[in-house]
């Protein structure tokens, strides 16, 4: 099946964010706002671990797209036991599918199986959603490793769930093994690839392999080029603390990244941008962006505030010579508000003295060099604050009817300038590769070449026709800050042959402060004419609810 053909054949959904209250904050609470749709369906357990596969691609969904154990047959551990996770087809993501369910076609039936991770995916708080889904994607891992030693790993994340990857990568990558030669979740051989589509961990200057042989072209073992040039996307993840190389698991790594979409690609110098994402971290978003400034949610963010402020006086008040040194408040503030910060983990180096011992002097010898620092710091390292937020980072990232940068990996084929497949689509080539040797029992070998059938269909579908609706009609006007209910849609948990319409790419418009507008996008009349045209990029198929609320 072609891959562009079997991604017409999966829906996808484009109702998008509303803006957040607290402005920035929706560079990543936006980012990973993605609309889930669920269906009703007998929650009698059936799938068991001990069925076992060649290979199994553990899939981590965005946010409110993630399983149910309501509404969704759940998978079983060995003894009967209910996991955190439900197989590809009892659960459909309307994003990752296209990626994970592609290998199915091209090996053996029963020899490759995908699995949703099942997790709050929400932004309440954003980090114990996080946390949650990696020890959630740990234990079915381990579960699936236990039942079935001989059975090889992918790994795919997107949006709130390629944060949960990451970590997990990570930590799969830097394990030690005991004694007996066992590890704590999986073995780092046994795990073949990973795919990070929109990486908040992304360092400046990655590119798109980590840990490769060639990490602006290649995984090892795929020899097939993403891209010509070793050009890196610009800026970094938006949560730089999350960053770090995957140890064992180096060159197995796919980090996808559109240039605009501040998840992974915010620019540097944006310091007190960062100081309002890591806030927005340990707030209740999702009920931010429901309600609005209420009682309630101002009470969290004062909690909050409050907390961080007592934090960074502590961790001040904990380094004796902090006046001598050059790290200026906000850097403190910066360390102090990652919600992964443990008191006294990095005190600072003071500046030497030349003349006197630094004993002798009282600390407010200092303040007229601290307040100068602090100045000039807070001007250098927020040097890109202002345009990112005159350029609406909101729209810019998350804009209706998919047309943000944050749902670019559907649809940035670049074929004249020698891309001739998108992120999704190189993603679901590469795994169909890996699917392929885990059935053979080959090994992952870095001077294997695809064959040209792996990769026949999908250079096929760069010059495929598609169907173009006609442009949605959106209407903005000026609200308070609640935002409307998501309508529903009902969605089969299996690919069918219907094809459905997209809005085709565009870049959205520079709008007014998200925190003063709610967009209101009504779903697109699709035509009945078929026009058949050569395309230099693909189009994700999407549908659109009445809400741009998730």
């Amino acid at each position: 099946m072609a891959l562009r053909e079997f991604f017409a054949r999966h829906r996808m959904a484009s109702a998008i964010a509303a803006p957040a209250s607290l402005g920035v904050v929706a560079i990543v609470a936006a980012s990973m706002a993605l609309t889930s749709t669920h269906e009703t369906v007998d929650t009698r357990l059936r799938a068991s671990v001990t069925e076992c596969h060649d290979m199994v691609t553990i899939s981590v969904a965005g946010r409110r797209d993630t399983p149910d154990a309501v509404t969704t047959k759940m998978l079983v551990d060995a003894n009967g036991n209910a996991l955190p996770a439900a197989l590809s087809g009892d659960h459909s993501s309307q994003w990752v599918d296209p990626v994970v369910n592609a290998p199915a076609d091209d090996v053996d039936p029963g020899s490759y199986a995908a699995v949703y991770i099942a997790y709050p995916a929400n932004m309440d708080t954003y980090e114990d959603a996080v946390n949650a889904g990696v020890a959630n994607t740990e234990q079915v891992m381990r579960e699936i490793s236990q039942a079935c030693p001989d059975t090889k790993f992918s790994i795919v994340g997107y949006s709130e769930g390629a944060d949960v990857v990451r970590r997990v990568a990570m930590t799969i990558g830097h394990q030690s093994a005991d004694q007996d030669g066992g590890y704590g979740i999986v073995d780092p051989a046994d795990v073949v690839g990973v795919v990070i589509l929109a990486d908040a961990g992304r360092s400046a200057g990655d590119g798109p392999f980590p840990g490769s042989k060639d990490p602006y072209s290649n995984p090892d073992g795929f020899d097939q080029k993403y891209q010509n040039g070793t050009k890196a996307t610009s800026g970094q993840g938006a949560l730089p603390g999350t960053s770090g190389d995957f140890g064992a698991l180096n060159g197995k790594i796919a980090s996808f990244c559109s240039d605009g979409d501040l998840t992974c690609s915010a620019p540097q110098n944006i310091s007190l941008l960062q100081l309002v994402v890591n806030v927005g971290r340990q707030l209740n978003v999702d009920a931010l962006e429901r309600d609005g400034l209420t009682p309630a949610t101002g009470q969290d963010v004062a909690v909050v505030l409050g907390r961080i402020a007592l934090a960074a006086f502590a961790d001040i008040q904990s380094q004796p010579n902090w006046m001598q040194s050059d790290e200026t408040f906000l850097q403190v503030l910066l360390r102090v508000s990652d919600p992964e910060y443990k008191p006294g983990q990095a005190s600072q180096t003071p500046a030497k003295a030349e003349a006197i011992s630094t004993d002798q002097m009282s600390p407010l010898a200092y303040l007229p060099q601290k307040v100068f620092n602090e100045i000039i710091g807070l001007i250098v390292t927020n040097q890109n604050t202002i345009p990112v937020i005159m350029s609406d980072p909101y729209q810019q990232t998350l804009g209706p009817n998919a047309t943000g940068h944050h749902f670019d990996y559907w649809r940035d084929a670049d074929p004249n300038n020698g891309k001739p497949l998108t992120s999704a689509e190189y993603a679901a080539a590469w795994l169909t590769h890996l699917a392929k040797q885990a059935q053979a029992g080959q090994p992952v070998d870095p001077t294997t070449k695809p064959e040209s059938a792996d990769l026949a269909a999908a250079y096929q579908a760069a010059t495929s026709t598609t169907k173009t609706p006609e442009p949605s009609k959106t209407t903005t006007a000026t609200t308070s800050p609640t935002t409307t209910a998501p309508a529903k849609t009902e969605v089969n948990s299996r690919p069918t042959t219907t094809t459905t319409t997209a809005p085709p790419p565009s870049t959205p418009a520079v709008t007014t402060p998200p925190a003063s507008t709610t967009t209101t996008t009504q779903p697109p009349k699709p035509t009945t004419t078929e026009s058949t045209t050569t395309t230099t990029q693909s189009t994700p198929p999407t549908t659109t609810s009445g809400s741009s609320h998730p």
